[in-house]
């Protein structure tokens, strides 16, 4: 039989996870640059971790633990050995079918962030998508102040090049959010 202290921890976890996973999802198919069937990988990974520590993580810092948890699935994941030995092959078997397909800009996005490491991608999007100061990135990412610094600086050069050849009406409508990546992340 379950101690009501654990029903109340598992119901505290469950609003935790209906308010948020939608964040998580977004921010992890961002670092995972589109792929979101990576990006649901990593959200489950996380969430796993974080129902696992629940009981000993302050409530004022779950959503910053939660990203930081996010950040290392994402890196950790670029370390495997079975990501290095994979191969791609001319003809896939078969096509998963998206909800939607993805808007010009979002391809666009999703390309240019792909091509940025993963540890820069992680700055950019975290001190970007999430306003978190330059402090809580390095604290996310394990790394100095002036490394994200440095890394976000680049991260967002590259950025501006690789979307410079967007036309100026599709640039003016990522700008202003409406098609479908900012803030908030795809729609």
């Amino acid at each position: 039989m379950r101690r009501t202290s654990d029903s109340a921890r598992d119901d505290q976890f469950r609003a935790y996870v209906v308010q948020r996973r939608g964040g998580l999802l977004r921010t992890a198919t961002l670092l995972s640059a589109g792929n979101s069937h990576r990006a649901e990988d990593l959200v489950q990974t996380v969430l796993l971790r974080l129902y696992l520590s629940w009981s000993r993580i302050r409530g004022d810092t779950r959503d910053a633990y939660a990203r930081k948890m996010l950040v290392n699935a994402h890196l950790d994941e670029r370390r495997r050995p079975h990501i290095r030995r994979e191969r791609a092959h001319a003809e896939v078997p078969d096509v998963a079918v998206e909800d939607r397909e993805p808007t010009d800009t979002e391809t666009a996005v999703f390309r240019a962030l792909a091509e940025l490491p993963p540890r820069m991608r992680a700055a950019v999007i975290l001190r970007h998508l999430h306003d978190a100061s330059v402090a809580e990135t390095a604290d996310a990412l394990g790394c100095s102040e002036g490394t994200v610094k440095s890394q976000t600086a680049r991260g967002l050069a590259q950025l501006r090049a690789a979307l410079s050849e967007l036309s100026d009406g599709t640039r003016d409508h990522a700008v202003d959010g409406s098609a479908g990546v900012g803030k908030e992340g795809p729609t």
